[in-house]
C-alpha cells in the first residue's frame, strides 16, 4: 500500500558552485557524495495523463549515509488526512516519525528532529556557582515554554543541567537543518556582526573602559559615539555605531535633546519600542495583586494631593511594580540598584499624555512582609521608570511573549501551508540567544538591570500567560485601552484615539484574521472536519501537553472543535510571530540605540534630600544622571547588540510575501493571499497619511520620528534589508 516506486533518476547539469547573489537565487548545489545540497523545487514535465507536477521542497539533503531512511518529498497538491491517497499515507506517517526522533541521542547537524526540552542549558555550573541558573520549565515553581532539544550530555557538576558548547562554536548549536539561517542571513548578521560583539568588542571594550572612567560625564560624550566614534587601544577605531542616527543623536534640524521632554517620554509608551504595557487606571490609588501575607501592603502611596490639580480627564498608568517587587531584594544585591515603579500619566485634550507622578518602591528593610517603602516624585523623575521599562520590554514583551512562546508551535509542526512561513529562522535565533544572550553571564545579564535574575524573572510573567489574551483586541480590552463596540471598526473603541501601535495594529490584525478565516474555511467547510482531522488534533494536543506542557491543565485552551477556534488560534500565532514581534523588536535601535533615552541599568538609588549626593543632583543633574545609568562598556556592548537585532536581513520575507510563488496548487487560497497583500498596501498608504496628518501628535512627536514599526513594507522585494525601522517580517527571525 505504498504505491509503485519508479526507477532511479539522476540529476544532470547541476550547479556545482554557489549561485551569484545578484542572480536572486538561493539554491546551492554541491556534489551529493561530498556535502549537502539545498533542494528548492523539482518539476516533472509532461507526465502522461497529468501534465506538470511541482514539488516545493525547500530542504537540505545530506549524503545518503547520514540517514537510515530515504528522503521523501510530496507534490504541491494539498490534502487533508482523510483525503490523502492511500498509497501516500504510510510515507506521510513515516515522515512524521522521522521528524520526532527517538528522544535519546545527541542531535547532529544533518538531523531533522523536532523535539522538546526544558530551559536547562542557561547555566554553566562547571564554571562555578556564579554561573548556576535554575531550570525553567517542567515544574510548578518555574513554568516555561519548551525549547528545541539538542540532546547534549549533562554537565559534569549537575546531571540536570545540559552541558554547554564553547563560545567559539556558538554558530554550531543544533537546530533542525531546515531551520538554520540561509547563507545570506548568516553572512548579514552572524558570521560578522554577532561574532564581532562576542569575540572582538567585549575584550577590546573591557580594555578601553579599564583606562577611562566607567560612566559618561556629559551628553556630548554619548553623542560622540554616533558623531565621532572612539579609538580603541591597540585596535581599529570603533567608529560611528550606526549608519542612521538613532533617537536623540540625529543631526540637522532634529532636536538632539527632544527625548528629554515629558511629552516624548509619555509618547513612547504609545508609539515607542514597548507600547504594550500601558493600561487604564481603574482604581485610585493603584492597588497591587501581590500576596499580602508575603509582601505586606504594596498599595500605591500616590495620593490625590500629588495629582488632583492636574486632572480633567482620563488617567493611565504604566505599572512595573508587581512584576519587579518580588525580585528587588535580590537584584539590588548586585551592582544594579533599582526600584519597582508606577508611572501615572494624564490624557490631555489634544490626545497626548503628560506624566503626573512616578512612584519608586523598595522592599521594607525589616522584611518583605512589612510592605514597601515608597517615594513619589512630581514632576516625574524619568530615569528609573525608563530602566524598568527597558528590562520589562527586553525580557517580557520581546523575549518571552514572542520568541519563547512561539517556539513550541514551531516544534509541534503546523498547519503546513498556512503557518510554516511564520516559523522561519525562529529556532535558530532562539538557540543562539540561549548560547550568547540570555545564558548565565551572557550579554543580557551584563546589560539589562535584573542581571543574573533576568531569565528567572520572566517565568513569573509566564505563569499568567493565556494564549487567547495574546490577540490584539483581547489585549487592548484587558489593559483597559479599548472597550467592545459593535459600531466601531474592528468591533472595539480605543479610549486613546491617537494610540499608533493600537491603531495600526488593529488594521494589521483584521487583515490577518480575514486572510486566515478564508484560508481555513476553504479546507474546512464544516466544524466536523476540524474534529475528524487526526493530524490537526494531534498537533493541538502535542502543543498543549508538550510545547506548553506546564499549562496543559489550564481551562482557557481552545477545544479546537470549530473552524472559528482554528481561525482564532492561527491568527494569534501569525500575529505574535509577525506584527507583535516587529512592533517590539525593530524599534530597538531607533529608540533604545541612544542609551540615555532608554537606559537599561541603574547603579545607584535616588539620593535623600539634604545629602551631599542630593546637592550634587541639584547642581549638576546631567552628570549625576549619566553616573546613575548604563556605564560605557555596557552602553557600547548594548548598542552593538541592539543594532544587530534591529537590522532586517537582505533575504527577509515580509508579511504578504512567500518565497515560492506557487506555494500551493489550490487557486482559491492563492487569490485570497493576493487579496491579503493588496489590503496590506492600503494599510501602508493609510499609515503614511496619518503620519503626515498633524492632528495625530503621537505619530511623530518631538523627536520627529514617524511611527512605522507596523508599516508592512510590501514593496521590499529587492532584498535591501538594514536599519529601516519599518517592515513586518513573516516570522520571529532575529
Amino acid at each position: 500500500m505504498q504505491g509503485k516506486v519508479g526507477a532511479p533518476a539522476f540529476l544532470e547539469q547541476w550547479i556545482t558552485q554557489i549561485t551569484p547573489l545578484t542572480a536572486g537565487a538561493s539554491n546551492t548545489y554541491r556534489n551529493m557524495h561530498h556535502s549537502q545540497f539545498y533542494l528548492k523545487t523539482v518539476t516533472l514535465e509532461d507526465v502522461p495523463g497529468i501534465g506538470r507536477i511541482l514539488f516545493v521542497c525547500n530542504s537540505w539533503v545530506y549524503p545518503s549515509h547520514r540517514y537510515n531512511y530515504n528522503r521523501v518529498f510530496f507534490a504541491n497538491q494539498t490534502y487533508l488526512p482523510s483525503d490523502t491517497p492511500e498509497p501516500l499515507r504510510k510515507y506521510r506517517e513515516e515522515e512524521l516519525v522521522n521528524l520526532r526522533g527517538n528522544g535519546k541521542e545527541e542531535l547532529k547537524e544533518w538531523d531533522r528532529v523536532y523535539d522538546y526540552a526544558f530551559y536547562n542549558d542557561l547555566g554553566n555550573p562547571d564554571k562555578g556557582t556564579k554561573y548556576e541558573r535554575p531550570i525553567l520549565g517542567g515544574s510548578a515553581e518555574y513554568p516555561y515554554p519548551r525549547r528545541g532539544r539538542t540532546g547534549r550530555n549533562p554537565s559534569k557538576t549537575d546531571p540536570n543541567t545540559e552541558s554547554r558548547i564553547p563560545l567559539a562554536m556558538s554558530l554550531d548549536i543544533y537546530v533542525p537543518r531546515d531551520e538554520r539561517f540561509g547563507h545570506l542571513k548568516m553572512s548579514d548578521f552572524l558570521a560578522y556582526a554577532l561574532k564581532a560583539v562576542v569575540q572582538f568588542l567585549l575584550p577590546e571594550l573591557k580594555a578601553y573602559c579599564d583606562i577611562t572612567p566607567k560612566e559618561f560625564t556629559t551628553f556630548q560624550d554619548v553623542l560622540d559615539l554616533y558623531e565621532g566614534g572612539i579609538q580603541l587601544p591597540n585596535g581599529p577605531r570603533f567608529d560611528k555605531v550606526k549608519r542612521r542616527n538613532p533617537l536623540g543623536a540625529a543631526k540637522g534640524t532634529q532636536d538632539k535633546f527632544a527625548w528629554r521632554t515629558d511629552e516624548e517620554f509619555a509618547r513612547e509608551m504609545l508609539a515607542g519600542v514597548n507600547p504594550v504595557c500601558i493600561r487604564c487606571l481603574e482604581e485610585f490609588p493603584p492597588i497591587n495583586k501581590l500576596d499580602p501575607n508575603v509582601y505586606g501592603n504594596q498599595n500605591s502611596s500616590i495620593t490625590k494631593d500629588h495629582i488632583e490639580e492636574k486632572l480633567n480627564g482620563l488617567t493611565v498608568q504604566k505599572d512595573h511594580h508587581d512584576t519587579l517587587m518580588p525580585y528587588l531584594r535580590r537584584i539590588n544585591t548586585t551592582s544594579t540598584k533599582t526600584y519597582a515603579t508606577r508611572t501615572l500619566l494624564f490624557l490631555k485634550d489634544d490626545g497626548t499624555l503628560k506624566p503626573l507622578a512616578i512612584e519608586l518602591s523598595l522592599p521594607h528593610p525589616d522584611g518583605d512582609q512589612h510592605g514597601a517603602v515608597s517615594k513619589v516624585f512630581t514632576p516625574a523623575e524619568q530615569a528609573y521608570a525608563s530602566v524598568n521599562d527597558s528590562g520589562v520590554h527586553q525580557l517580557l514583551s520581546h523575549w518571552l511573549n514572542t520568541h519563547a512562546v512561539i517556539e513550541p508551535f514551531v516544534i509541534a509542526m503546523n498547519i503546513h501551508k498556512l503557518l510554516q512561513p511564520h516559523f522561519r529562522d525562529t529556532m535558530n535565533i532562539n538557540a543562539l540567544a540561549r548560547q550568547i544572550l540570555i545564558n548565565g553571564g551572557g550579554i543580557v545579564e551584563n546589560t539589562v538591570f535584573p542581571s543574573k535574575f533576568a531569565m528567572e524573572m520572566s517565568f513569573v510573567v509566564y505563569k499568567s500567560w493565556v494564549l487567547l489574551e495574546q490577540s490584539l483586541p483581547a489585549d487592548l480590552i484587558k489593559r483597559g485601552m479599548a472597550v467592545p463596540d459593535s459600531n466601531s471598526p474592528h468591533g472595539l473603541r480605543l479610549l486613546i484615539e491617537d494610540y499608533p501601535y493600537a491603531v495600526d495594529g488593529l488594521e494589521i490584525w483584521s487583515a490577518i484574521e480575514a486572510w486566515v478565516q478564508e484560508y481555513c474555511s476553504f479546507y474546512y467547510s464544516r466544524d466536523e472536519m476540524i474534529q475528524s482531522d487526526s493530524e490537526l488534533q494531534s498537533w493541538w494536543a502535542e502543543l498543549r501537553n508538550e510545547g506548553h506542557g506546564d499549562k496543559k491543565d489550564e481551562p482557557w485552551w481552545p477545544k479546537m472543535k470549530t473552524v472559528a477556534e482554528l481561525t482564532e488560534t492561527c491568527t494569534i500565532i501569525i500575529w505574535i510571530a509577525s506584527a507583535l514581534h516587529a512592533a517590539v523588536n525593530f524599534g530597538q535601535y531607533p529608540y533604545a540605540g541612544y542609551l540615555p533615552n532608554r537606559p537599561t541599568i541603574s547603579h545607584r538609588f535616588m539620593p535623600e534630600p539634604g545629602s551631599p549626593e542630593y546637592d550634587e543632583l541639584e547642581q549638576i543633574p546631567e552628570t549625576v544622571f549619566l553616573k546613575t545609568i548604563t556605564s560605557q562598556l555596557q552602553t557600547l556592548l548594548g548598542i552593538s547588540l541592539i543594532e544587530i537585532l534591529s537590522r532586517h536581513s537582505s533575504d527577509e520575507i515580509y508579511l504578504g510575501q512567500r518565497d515560492t510563488p506557487e506555494w500551493t496548487s489550490d487557486v482559491v487560497p492563492l487569490k485570497t493571499f493576493e487579496k491579503f497583500g493588496k489590503k496590506l498596501v492600503k494599510i501602508e498608504n493609510r499609515i503614511i497619511e496619518m503620519n503626515n496628518d498633524k492632528r495625530w501628535k503621537n505619530r511623530v512627536g518631538p523627536v520627529k520620528i514617524p511611527y512605522t514599526l507596523l508599516y508592512p513594507d510590501t514593496s521590499n522585494y529587492t532584498g535591501v534589508g538594514g536599519l529601516t525601522g519599518r517592515g513586518i517580517p513573516n516570522s520571529v527571525s532575529i
